[in-house]
């Protein structure tokens, strides 16, 4: 592919196939992501007969590292070499020597030109065929004619004798250039896309296996004729096997240096963990029995013995992989302006060329006037007269044309925005979800596991019973079930298990079961309980005081009687006060909004900055989402941050979802941004980089627009030479990438 209508073609090629649901192919990658429909196993080889039949080549990519394309950039560079060689003679022989108009010189151009336009040329002439056996056009057929016009009336000139100057240097210099600017593109390119291949070499394609001895054969002992007992004479040994043929439930050996090659736990040793590659996050994290390892993070110091829970696609760097795949090769909205003047480009910029050719060839005096009057602001030229004016100006508007420009605009800015994004543990879902958190003018945070810490634990119990081991009982029995980390403190408490039936979680208030098969035991948020005609006076001093150090109260009651309070304390996460003050400085709303009681969303609204009339408490998951929906009702474009647990409504409802989570958790389906740092410091980094994604994409179709506006006239005047034309066409594309490039380098403003 050599243009976004390239791309463009590909993908409705791939659409047209029955069982592909959606397409997305990515012209700066070389690369399509093809989703089969619901139900379907898929027909790749359908799907890569759709792209032949449409004119392209193409092969499965698996997901390894080993499985990305090869660099576009050799495609080019045989064809570039030796363009260069022979251009650089003819530029020799007309500049420095004065072999110019000399009839042997005319004929070696001609041979040489003749071999660069076959050889270099090929590609370009291939991709012209390509569209015209399609019915279309692109960059391909631009070159391919202007490169064409000009040899074609060099050799005319040449074979009938007519004299004049020869355009066999301007024909090979066209094809040279416009190659080079191919290779230094793809070049520039394949640096775009470092983020996300070294994201597929952080796992090792080897692993230590533990072999155990009841896994060894038995060995018949001749002496006994009998087999010996492997458990008792072979110890466990470590061998190294390939990664593809791992398990889940093998055990592995992790040695200091050594990278982890897929998801597991740690079942003996203790160590630090370098997860920077994955998460963002610089500071090791401590593993020990129980804690989660993730495929591609670095073992530091100590052995470590882990158990395999996922391999292949299903690891966390796998998932991760396919995020940024699928950011790449999505498209954002502002992607169809580019798209629709694109569709019409080539065929506009050839008219004009042949107008421009005949004006010039048929009534050069008007032509050569306008010519000589716009000179006096811009800048002399030579212009060629009679027949050979008409061709070179055509050639010349035919080269300048840069329908490449318009269609890398935008996938090139959001290629770069996203793997910038991966580099700091931030996963973009696709482009309009880039391009939504550009606009963003509300954030809406979730209370705990977003702005707190997320591990509450019981600081305090206020028992109205004569046993206070059975009021922890039966609390701890309640909360075991549930996945809240506020139930999950209180099942800390005991590990006793009282039996309970029609256990029943209801979201936002609190959990419920029957006792004994007669009596209803709850325990849930203070206004869930009063709900149920249970007094609180008794507790009043003990809730008031607590709620003030924004500590959570929940109520453990029998029927209507009130039998334990419980204060569950959660810490702010460190760093949240100067996230929502610099959210605040960049002029977004803040607001918070959370299941917990006044009391205690006030007290983290004062930790944290966040103005007490934009708290919202005592919300149930669904009143989350209404919250959402009445801010967007008003004009704002919101954004909410979560940490997924009872989000979903809230976080599919806002403008733009951010789940704050761990690896292991980068599955939510209804966030548009994650973060793989469970610190909300990536919010204010992820919206700074999106708003300097969508900038850029704004930068570039600029540049597009206005280099075509100001270059196709300029040549059709006759101010630009073909050989000028064909390097301000390659500076074009390499413009546009270089701007995304920048965003490679985005640091945020402090």
């Amino acid at each position: 592919m050599t243009c976004g209508n390239c791309a463009r073609h590909v993908t409705e090629a791939l659409q047209s196939v029955p069982e592909v649901r959606s397409a997305s192919v990515s012209l700066s990658s070389a690369s399509a992501i093809v989703n089969w429909n619901a139900g379907s196993a898929g027909n790749l080889p359908a799907a890569i007969e759709a792209v032949k039949n449409a004119g392209y080549e193409a092969k499965e990519i698996r997901n390894d590292s080993r499985g990305h394309p090869g660099s576009p950039r050799k495609h080019w560079q045989i064809g570039l070499w030796l363009g260069m060689a022979v251009t650089i003679f003819l530029m020799a022989g007309e500049w420095v020597f004065p072999f110019g108009m000399t009839g042997w010189f005319g004929r070696v151009s001609f041979a040489l030109a003749g071999v660069v336009q076959i050889f270099s040329g090929a590609p370009f002439y291939r991709g012209a065929w390509r569209q015209l056996k399609l019915g279309s056009s692109n960059m391909d057929t631009l070159v391919a004619l202007g490169s064409t016009t000009a040899f074609g009336y060099s050799a005319w000139a040449l074979l009938s004798g007519a004299g004049g100057h020869l355009y066999f240097m301007e024909a090979a210099a066209i094809i040279t250039l416009i190659s080079g600017g191919h290779w230094l593109e793809a070049r520039v390119t394949d640096k775009a896309g470092q983020a996300l291949r070294s994201l597929m070499q952080l796992a090792p394609q080897t692993a230590r296996k533990i072999q155990k001895p009841d896994a060894l054969a038995p060995a018949f002992d001749l002496r006994t004729a009998s087999f010996s007992d492997p458990t008792k004479s072979s110890p466990a040994s470590e061998i190294e096997v390939p990664v593809s043929t791992l398990k889940i439930g093998d055990e592995l050996v992790l040695r200091p240096g050594d990278g982890v090659p897929v998801d597991g736990v740690v079942v003996d040793g203790e160590s630090s963990i370098d997860e920077a590659s994955l998460t963002g996050e610089s500071i090791p994290a401590e593993k020990k029995p129980g804690t989660e390892l993730f495929a591609g993070t670095t073992n530091l110091n100590s052995r470590l013995v882990m158990r395999v829970t996922a391999t292949g696609e299903e690891t966390a760097l796998a998932r991760v992989i396919a995020a940024v795949q699928r950011a790449q090769t999505s498209r954002a909205n502002i992607q169809r302006l580019g798209d629709s003047v694109s569709n019409v480009f080539v065929p506009v910029i050839v008219v004009i060329a042949v107008v421009a050719g005949l004006w010039w060839g048929l009534a050069p005096g008007s032509a050569g006037d306008v010519h000589r009057w716009l000179a006096h602001f811009l800048w002399q030229s030579h212009v060629p007269v009679g027949a050979a004016a008409g061709f070179i100006v055509a050639a010349a508007v035919l080269i300048i044309a840069c329908p490449c420009a318009m269609g890398l605009a935008t996938p090139a800015a959001i290629m770069a925005g996203a793997n910038a994004a991966a580099r700091r543990g931030i996963l973009i879902r696709d482009a309009v979800a880039l391009e939504k958190a550009g606009k963003i003018s509300a954030i809406v945070f979730d209370k705990t596991g977003t702005l707190t810490v997320g591990k509450p634990e019981v600081a305090e119990l206020l028992e109205f019973s004569s046993q206070k081991a059975a009021v922890q009982d039966l609390a701890a029995s309640l909360a075991r079930n549930s996945s809240h980390p506020v139930s999950q403190a209180i099942a800390k408490i005991s590990a006793r298990q009282i039996p309970l039936t029609s256990w029943e979680e209801i979201r936002g208030r609190g959990l419920q079961a029957r006792n004994g098969g007669t009596t209803v035991v709850r325990l849930g948020s203070l206004r869930w309980i009063r709900e149920n005609d249970v007094d609180l006076a008794a507790g009043e001093e003990f809730i008031s005081g607590w709620l003030k150090m924004g500590a959570t109260v929940l109520g453990l009651a029998e029927d209507q009687n009130l039998i334990g309070l419980f204060a569950v304390n959660d810490t702010v996460k460190p760093g949240a006060t100067k996230v929502i003050k610099t959210l605040r400085e960049e002029g977004l709303k803040i607001y918070l909004v959370t299941g917990d009681n006044p009391q205690t969303a006030a007290g983290i609204a004062r930790q944290t900055g966040i103005a007490p009339e934009n708290v919202f408490a005592e919300a149930r998951p669904e009143q989350k989402a209404e919250f959402v929906k009445k801010l967007q009702s008003q004009g704002e474009r919101v954004a909410f941050v979560g940490d997924g647990i009872n989000d979903a409504p809230a976080l599919t409802q806002a403008d733009l979802g951010i789940a704050v989570s761990r690896a292991s958790d980068i599955a939510r389906e209804a966030a548009d941004i994650i973060l793989l740092k469970s610190e909300i410091a990536g919010v204010p980094e992820a919206l700074g980089l999106a708003r300097a994604t969508l900038r850029t994409i704004k930068q570039n179709l600029f540049w597009a627009f206005f280099y075509n506006a100001i270059g196709v006239p300029l040549a059709a005047l006759g101010f630009v030479s073909p050989v000028l034309c064909a390097a301000a066409m390659g500076l074009s594309d390499l413009v546009v990438i270089g701007n995304a490039l920048r965003l490679l380098r985005w640091r945020q403003r402090t």
